[in-house]
């Protein structure tokens, strides 16, 4: 068995901007802990959303084969845990990041379902507890353990480069990266296997 790794996506369409310095200290504190990382941008792009078109339930993957989903797909189906980071946008995440997660947890939830999970939002004020609200959600429909710091997963920074001087926000995500290192190896270590599914029950308000 290979070292286990995090992916960690990317949220914003600044490459290296403040949402990538909370990521690369949260994948600092992962590689102190002997876990691999892997931060994946999201980029400046156009993101195709999703079309409720349904074809991924045939397919088993999204009916677009657009690189950027091709590519996180591939490293979702590898990977031991997601930790997902998006600046604040209006008091939500980046609207590209939403159109890509609705997709890939619509069509990869198999490959998901258990995997540690976390969300980092960056911001320059406020929104924040949005963001990590929003993003928390599209995890907790999933069956993914969320794992926790100590406070809320946010960096502040508005200017690039700024999120360097948030020595509280920077703790707060070196702690969530011990925290998921230490969940990963229990986890790899238990001789209790998830439990079973029941059938999904699904009721819908109109008939």
């Amino acid at each position: 068995m290979g070292p286990m790794k995090v992916l960690l996506i990317n949220g914003s369409p600044r490459l290296n901007g403040n949402t990538h310095i909370a990521l690369s200290e949260i994948a600092g504190a992962l590689s102190s802990e002997g876990v691999d990382s892997d931060i994946v941008s999201i980029g400046a792009k156009a993101v195709q959303g999703c079309i409720a078109c349904g074809k991924c339930s045939q397919l088993g993957r999204c009916a677009f084969k657009d690189p950027l989903y091709e590519n996180i797909r591939e490293k979702i189906i590898s990977c031991d845990a997601l930790i997902v980071g998006s600046p604040t946008y209006y008091a939500g995440p980046n609207g590209s990041l939403c159109a890509l997660l609705d997709r890939l947890f619509y069509s990869c939830s198999e490959y998901l379902q258990y995997k540690p999970a976390a969300a980092v939002a960056v911001c320059r004020r406020g929104g924040a507890s949005a963001v990590f609200d929003r993003l928390n959600k599209y995890f907790t429909i999933n069956n993914m353990p969320v794992v926790s710091s100590q406070y809320w997963n946010s960096v502040h920074g508005a200017a690039a480069g700024e999120a360097a001087q948030d020595a509280e926000g920077l703790q707060t995500m070196r702690v969530l990266g011990r925290n998921m290192a230490w969940l990963l190896k229990n986890m790899s270590t238990a001789r209790i296997s998830p439990p079973e599914s029941e059938p999904q029950i699904r009721t819908n308000f109109i008939r």
